[in-house]
């Protein structure tokens, strides 16, 4: 075998141990996020109304997102935690209960498929620390689409992006970037922003702190 074909077989190796058969991860119920999201918000007597003005989302939206037609990307439900006054981290995942989380390849949770405004889907996420009781941010696997209409997100917190596979195209306010694997990018989520697959898909580890 040749240096580069052992550099190949090595950098596969990597790849695997990394991201494992994240397909064959049976997901979470979608429809998980929007029950937690009217359960809070019915637990504190917030009308959709009042929700809206304090989001910024419309009515229709946030119907739509707690009856599970609309899949809400992490930004929106960073917004909702801080309206409704929750840890972002239980809308996402629920409430762990455990002081640490060993995560094995083939036992990462589906979190939800996250789509935009006009309903195509942007890319889907794993959580890998769901147990960790009173966290303060959320490691996850991000398998990114492209997004065509350049929806942008602007959010509460900070962000840390790894780039697995694939190519990743990131927006921050004015500045683009190509990100290919093994380059990264950390930066505050208030600057408009825009992270996805620059053709077909990208593998991403996203750290997010609220």
């Amino acid at each position: 075998m040749t240096i580069k074909d052992q550099a190949s077989e090595a950098k596969s190796d990597r790849y695997e141990m990394l991201t494992g058969d994240i397909e064959a991860v049976e997901p979470i119920s979608v429809e998980a996020v929007g029950d937690r999201i009217r359960g809070l918000r019915e637990a504190k007597g917030i009308s959709f109304e009042e929700l809206s003005n304090i989001t910024g989302f419309d009515v229709d939206l946030l119907k739509k997102i707690e009856s599970s037609e609309i899949q809400p990307q992490l930004g929106t439900l960073v917004k909702l935690s801080k309206a409704l006054e929750s840890a972002f981290s239980r809308l996402v995942s629920g409430v762990g209960d455990k002081l640490y989380s060993v995560t094995r390849k083939d036992a990462r949770k589906v979190v939800s498929r996250s789509s935009s405004a006009k309903g195509k889907q942007l890319y889907t996420y794993y959580n890998m620390a769901p147990e960790v009781q009173g966290r303060h941010m959320e490691a996850l696997m991000v398998t990114l689409e492209e997004n065509p209409d350049q929806e942008m997100s602007v959010h509460e917190g900070e962000e840390f992006i790894y780039v697995i596979e694939g190519t990743v195209y990131v927006k921050i306010d004015e500045d683009e970037f190509d990100l290919e694997p093994g380059d990264s990018v950390y930066y505050l989520s208030t600057t408009p922003h825009i992270v996805a697959a620059k053709k077909g898909q990208a593998i991403i580890l996203a750290v997010l702190h609220e």
